[in-house]
């Protein structure tokens, strides 16, 4: 069997990893295609998988409509000669199109109800969607998926990711990160290149948070973008470059605060405290943790410095999820598709 996967996010590495390999072990020719985008090339490097990179990711929505539809243009000529049986990939705009094109089954992931856009593109092209039971499967219909095409679990993308993953625990000596407060905060900006993202590029709610808290905590944040990078390094935290072991790391630090999604999530698992501070609409996925009291979520810098200062100061949750075995549902659906 030949397996197309289209990887074109950088937590999307970590979500196949587990899928290759088990792939790839019995077998199973494994084709993988991406983009160039912040740390995604470096990850594949990390993990040893061989992939094939087209396109870029693109800011303004002329340039991802031109870039998008170039690349669907370079990926049908590949697709074409490699035949692949089954194509696979989560949120990717250019797969589900290329594969509808040639003909190929699609088994495609989602857990963004609110890219609407992108949504509307790829849902209505694929045979199998896969999608965590507390999206609200009327905002999947609407944006033309076949309800029959529906394949719900509990939990969220996120328990795929740490699948295997060996924990280290001189992650900090590693990244030369000398701990001089009580505390370690670690925050994610705004995914400002996103195309549902629709909130100001040029600042960062993060910035009189960190004026606020960095006397109480080693603050460490992971940009997004060279933007960000230049921004956050006036604020006198310590900036990370990617890739970096970032399971380990927040296992270790006290808090998470994050204007995105995926590394709120992953600590929310972890059981480490997180405070979202995403200036969208909220996904269904984080609703979940947060009704869970795993997460917590406010856009007011006052309110999230007080609950930071809370959280710093209260022993973490432990609550139980119950999860179904996503890795088992996508792996199986592959070799459906295949069969049929």
């Amino acid at each position: 069997m030949k397996v197309w996967i289209d990887i074109t996010n950088t937590p999307h590495v970590r979500f196949f990893k587990k899928i290759i390999e088990h792939l790839e072990k019995n077998g199973e020719e494994v084709i993988i295609t991406t983009r160039k985008l912040h740390g995604i090339h470096e990850l594949l490097k990390e993990f040893g998988f061989e992939f094939i990179s087209i396109g870029k990711h693109k800011a303004t929505l002329k340039d991802k409509l031109i870039e998008s539809t170039y690349r669907a243009y370079r990926l049908s000529k590949l697709i074409s000669k490699l035949k692949p049986d089954v194509a696979v990939s989560k949120h990717s705009i250019e797969l589900p199109r290329v594969a509808f094109g040639l003909k190929i089954p699609i088994v495609y992931v989602l857990d963004n109800e609110h890219a609407i856009e992108a949504n509307k593109l790829t849902l209505p092209l694929c045979e199998t969607i896969i999608l965590p039971k507390v999206i609200n499967v009327w905002d999947i219909i609407k944006c033309g998926a076949d309800p029959n095409s529906l394949v719900r679990y509990n939990g969220t993308s996120e328990i795929l990711h740490f699948e295997d993953h060996e924990y280290d625990e001189n992650i900090l000596e590693k990244l030369g990160i000398e701990r001089n407060k009580d505390h370690i905060i670690l925050m994610r900006p705004e995914p400002i290149k996103a195309s549902y993202f629709k909130a100001s590029h040029d600042t960062s709610i993060l910035i009189p948070v960190i004026e606020k808290l960095r006397d109480y905590a080693d603050i460490l944040v992971l940009p997004r973008s060279e933007k960000q990078k230049k921004m956050f390094e006036k604020q006198g935290v310590v900036v990370l470059k990617p890739p970096i072991d970032t399971f380990s790391l927040i296992k270790k630090c006290d808090l998470m605060i994050g204007a995105g999604g995926t590394m709120n999530r992953e600590a929310a698992l972890l059981g480490t405290p997180v405070i979202s501070c995403y200036p969208g609409k909220i996904l269904a996925v984080d609703k979940f943790y947060i009704e869970k009291g795993l997460m917590y979520h406010s856009l007011d810098p006052k309110k999230i410095v007080e609950l930071a200062l809370k959280l710093l100061g209260d022993k973490p949750k432990k609550i139980k999820l119950e999860t179904d075995n996503l890795f088992k549902i996508i792996i199986n659906k592959i070799y459906e598709a295949c069969e049929n």
